[in-house]
Order: C-alpha cells, then structure tokens, then sequence
C-alpha cells in the first residue's frame, strides 16, 4: 500500500491538499469495481455502459492479495526497499534482505541451490542503481528538443486526422441518406420486406466499419503522443530521482525501466539479459542509453533521431552518422 501510494504521489495523484493517499483510500481505489464496467448503487452492484479499464481476473487477484494482506500480523516489517527488485545473478533465485547490527544487507536466498554470492550492504547497492538509473537519464536539453518535435508532429498529425475524419464522415452521411431512403421505400411498399432487410444489413455494416476506421485511426495516430510526452518528462527526472534518498520511488522507477533484468553479482548491481517479452518495452531505455555513449562521440544531431518527425512508424534508433 505504501508503495502503491508513494508511485501515485510521484505520478501527481494527491489528496486535495497535495498530501499521499493513506491506505484506506489506496484500498477503496483497488477495490472499486467500476474499473471492469460495473457500479455500485443503492448497496447492489449494476452493470455500466462504459467501457472496462481491467480484466476481471485481473481485478479478482488483486481482492485475494487484498485478502491476504489485510490479514492482521504480529509484529510490523522493517522496512527493505530493494526487495523484490533484482535476481542472483549466478543462480537466478530471488533476493532476499537481512538486518545485522543496525543495517540492512541484501543477498540470494539460496533457496534449494548452492550458491557462491555474498551480501551486499543496502549503502552500497543505492549507490550502484542511482548510477544505472543516471546512465538511463534525459539531459534537460534533449528533453526540450523531443519536446519540441513532439508538438510539430502533434500538428501535422491532427491536420491529417482532421481531413481523413471529414472524408469518412461524408460517407457516413450518405449512407443515413441511403438509409432513409431505403426505409421510406419500405414504408411505401416500393421495396419487398427480405429486399429492405438485407440492404439495410449491408449499409448498417458498411457503417460501422466506417465508425471503426476512425476510432482506430485516432487511436494509432494520436494514441503515442500523450505516453511519449510522459515518457520524456520521466525519464528527464530520473537524475533527481537518482540523487535522492527516497529507496522506494529508486525501487519504482527502476522496476519499470528494467523490469526483472536487473541482477546481484559479486555485491554489485547491474543489468543482465533481459526476457523476450520485456525486450520491446525496453528498447526506448536501452537507445536513450546508447545516445548517452554516441554523444561522447559524436554531434548532437546525430544522436537525437536519424529520420523526419518522432512518430513510431519512423522513429530510428541509429545515428545519422552511423555506419551500422
């Protein structure tokens, strides 16, 4: 609950005065059955007309840990950040934590397995990921370049919309005509009744594909430009984060840059092969990475994008300069 509250303050998700959510709140938020397209009213549960955010099993597992954790305990938890963060990186088990002498030391469970690593004290491994997470930073300046690229293919993008949504709205309009049309030929009896219902089928799907197009077409064009803006603005604060003392919006940022990819080998931290599955999402941090190394060896713009615009569908990963 902690950590769900502390991730939604740094996503600038407050209370009316600016303050954390406290845990009831975070409880009646991961709770709420609204987020699979049903509503309470009046004690019962209603289905909705909108549109579900989850999967109901989804929401399902998260009332069972709900259940589990709310569970009365006998003695509170110290506290260990980095817990549930890396992987050993000799024998791939998880890493657990220990409290000796008045600090906090983090090591491979060795569960059923012999391993060689040793502990490494919680100092040491913040000191290590503040320098992953530097490493995986946007310079202020890069950051304002992006942004700026941003809003000029936000503009084109929706001149494009705008013409393409006209063009299909026009189609749209005359399909209704041929709709009226085809019903008050029914209604006179100029049109037999199986004539009517297939026509009618025909041009009510040709309709809806219409529809479609465009909600589709708004969703592909201009669904990346909001998650890149974010994107850019998290990832420009990742140096503050970094210099900071605040281990759990380090363990935050950090889990959702590299994912399960991060390793404990020889008392340090660093990244290891990542899954298939997390390659995709991980390549914008692995080219911000790689700008960072260019930029040392060549001109800026030849680190910043190697073709027009920003869009997904033309966005390169190599420098101009590159010979790759």
């Amino acid at each position: 609950m902690e950590d769900i509250s502390r991730f939604l303050a740094q996503e600038g998700i407050t209370t009316s005065g600016g303050k954390s959510l406290k845990r009831d709140q975070i409880s009646f938020i991961l709770s709420n059955p609204i987020y699979i397209g049903l509503f309470r009213y009046g004690g019962e549960l209603h289905e909705g007309r909108h549109q579900p955010v989850i999967s109901k099993k989804i929401f399902d597992k998260v009332q069972e840990i709900l259940r589990q954790r709310g569970k009365p305990k006998t003695k509170p938890k110290i506290a260990k950040p980095f817990l549930g963060l890396l992987r050993c990186g000799e024998c791939e088990r998880g890493i657990t934590a220990e409290i000796q002498k008045g600090h906090t030391y983090y090591r491979c469970t060795k569960k059923n397995t012999e391993c060689s690593q040793p502990y490494v004290r919680e100092e040491k491994l913040d000191r290590q990921l503040s320098s992953l997470l530097q490493k995986f930073s946007l310079r202020p300046d890069w950051a304002d370049k992006l942004l700026s690229m941003l809003e000029k293919d936000k503009l084109e993008t929706a001149q494009f919309l705008n013409a393409f949504v006209q063009e299909v709205k026009s189609k749209i309009r005359n399909i209704e005509t041929k709709l009226q049309r085809l019903l008050d030929g029914y209604l006179e009896q100029d049109i037999d009744r199986e004539v009517y219902r297939l026509e009618k089928g025909k041009l009510l799907s040709e309709k809806k594909t219409l529809e479609e197009q465009i909600t589709s077409l708004e969703q592909k064009r201009t669904g990346w430009l909001e998650p890149m803006r974010k994107w850019i603005k998290e990832s420009e604060n990742l140096s503050e984060i970094a210099r900071e003392d605040d281990l759990f919006s380090k363990k935050v940022i950090a889990k959702k840059n590299f994912g399960s990819n991060l390793i404990l080998a020889n008392r340090e931290a660093r990244l290891g092969g990542p899954s298939r599955t997390e390659l995709q999402g991980q390549t914008q941090w692995a080219a911000l990475q790689a700008a960072h190394q260019m930029a040392l060896e060549k001109p800026l713009s030849c680190v910043l994008v190697g073709t027009v615009g920003i869009e997904p569908t033309t966005i390169s990963l190599k420098g101009c300069c590159s010979t790759d």
